[in-house]
């Protein structure tokens, strides 16, 4: 990422305005796909930068700008899930939409939470002087995804952290984090873009159809982005074309097709066609799948609405469970064929 995202020039002024934060912890919260982890990497690299430019953006030219693009600047630690490391590496906000896939191996090995070692790890780090004068710059990205423990390890050093310590939390369900914990950050509510930046946007990236895939994407922007090409795409449409047809619908084998993508991803895709088909059903609305909507249409007519309904409460609680460790097969399997079970419900 080379600038701030246009529909964060405003917040970043503001909070760039006089570089002094309110305390030695921000949180910046907001709807996932909106770039929010791109926002914290650009402020950590301006922070850091030894030669920024006017509007405070990091020049990238100088040997702080090097180090931190090649993630080796020695006054910056970024603490994530080991399935994002593994799965998505540094640096960029595919991993904010979670749309990034990797093997089923791989997922298996891995944590999907913020363990209490890595939290540990940043004694060193915090209480150790710095390599250079200035900040030194916690990333932890998704903070949500902090076990009790961890988030515990993590509010000790909240409570006294060393001059020019800086913690960046990002997050997207701040409900989710102790009280405790939230209290003590700065809270930054990261800026939603409207329909039509979101979708000029898009256009620059050319997208295809950006309406269609905003909409499908909850309309974040950069969730969207990932619709539109590559694996991650690929795995969205076997998901339409199988979930838009409960006659032909095979359950077990859309399981197999989907297992390597991300649950909870997978989960929200559902979430969102059953929305959709409540939605039709009982006002004639469709919110999300925008290019659907002669299937949503037939569909919603054969549905039972009660058992709908019932359905997509029991999807929050997947949505609950899919951040966990898991089999991600059998997992998608109970979940699909009760969607076939209730498709067939009248």
């Amino acid at each position: 990422m080379s600038e701030i995202y246009r529909w964060q020039q405003e917040i970043w002024s503001k909070l760039m305005r006089n570089r002094q934060f309110l305390g030695h912890a921000l949180l910046l919260k907001g709807k996932q796909g909106i770039g929010k982890y791109d926002f914290a990497r650009q402020l950590a690299k301006s922070l850091l930068c030894t030669a920024p430019m006017a509007d405070h953006e990091a020049c990238g030219e100088c040997l702080s700008c090097g180090w931190f693009e090649h993630d080796s600047h020695p006054n910056f630690y970024s603490v994530m899930p080991e399935a994002l490391a593994v799965i998505s590496g540094e640096g960029g906000e595919k991993k904010e939409g979670e749309e990034k896939s990797g093997s089923a191996s791989a997922k298996k090995s891995v944590s999907q939470k913020i363990s209490i070692e890595q939290i540990r790890k940043l004694t060193d780090f915090v209480y150790l002087t710095g390599h250079q004068s200035g900040y030194k710059i916690i990333l932890i990205y998704p903070a949500e995804m902090m076990n009790t423990a961890s988030a515990n390890a993590l509010l000790k050093k909240l409570e006294e952290p060393p001059e020019n310590v800086l913690f960046i939390l990002i997050t997207h369900q701040a409900q989710h984090l102790l009280p405790t914990i939230r209290s003590r950050c700065q809270q930054i509510s990261m800026p939603i873009p409207d329909v039509e930046s979101s979708v000029a946007w898009l256009q620059q990236q050319a997208v295809s159809d950006p309406e269609g895939k905003l909409a499908a994407a909850g309309y974040a922007p950069l969730s969207a982005l990932l619709l539109d090409k590559g694996e991650y795409a690929a795995y969205y449409e076997q998901f339409i074309q199988h979930i838009a047809h409960p006659k032909q619908f095979d359950p077990l084998m859309l399981a197999g097709a989907l297992q390597q993508t991300s649950l909870s991803t997978v989960v929200s895709w559902l979430q969102k066609w059953c929305y959709d088909l409540v939605s039709y059903h009982t006002t004639g609305k469709i919110r999300y799948y925008l290019k659907q909507s002669q299937a949503i249409q037939a569909l919603s007519e054969q549905i039972s609405l009660v058992e709908c309904v019932r359905f997509t409460r029991e999807l929050y609680t997947k949505q609950q469970l899919s951040h966990h460790p898991l089999n991600s097969r059998l997992f998608l399997e109970e979940m699909f064929i009760a969607y076939a079970v209730m498709m067939r419900k009248e």
